[in-house]
């Protein structure tokens, strides 16, 4: 009888739960998962275009030198500065965002009736970014196609949601 009792005390876990994290932890690996994939993307893009490196140096010459620089007569030189700070930023962005996605899924575990505005609120998220960007960085859009900004977004977004979906495997959402 004790024999069996200790067979089953120490049998290993059927199922891997997986490691806990804090809520901070999770958000930061969730925006480095969909930071890593916009650049990525981008990278991509740029290597088959010829030109590496030149969508996040054409962003962080907008964000930091403003719209101006990004008229067809200026002259640009290439500086890997620009693309580490710009990088740094919006991997910062990403990370806050990943944040706030992982308070926010921890609120709807305990409430499954938050879940559907939580998964609406970063659909309505990403849809007001590749808006913003429309309207307030036009000269960017230009020089980037703004299709490539949606299909990148939409990538991070399926890269961040995969990765906290299978961190909250068990949650229930309710419409």
């Amino acid at each position: 009888m004790i024999g069996q009792l200790t067979e089953i005390i120490a049998a290993p876990p059927k199922t891997r739960t997986p490691a806990r994290l804090t809520l901070p932890q999770e958000g930061m690996i969730a925006g480095t998962c969909g930071a890593a994939t916009i650049a990525l993307w981008f990278l991509l893009l740029d290597v088959l275009a010829g030109h590496p490196l030149y969508t996040p140096y054409m962003l962080g010459m907008a964000l930091f030198r403003g719209r101006s620089v990004l008229a067809p007569s200026a002259h640009l030189t290439f500086s890997l500065g620009i693309v580490i700070a710009f990088t740094a930023l919006h991997w910062l962005a990403f990370v806050l965002t990943g944040a706030l996605a992982s308070l926010l899924l921890a609120l709807a575990e305990h409430n499954p009736n938050l879940g559907f505005g939580v998964l609406l609120f970063f659909v309505l998220l990403t849809g007001g970014f590749v808006g913003g960007a429309m309207m307030f960085a036009e000269p960017v859009l230009h020089a980037l196609a703004w299709q490539s900004v949606l299909v990148g977004n939409l990538l991070a977004a399926v890269a961040m949601g995969g990765y906290l979906w299978r961190r909250h495997a068990h949650m229930v959402i309710y419409p």
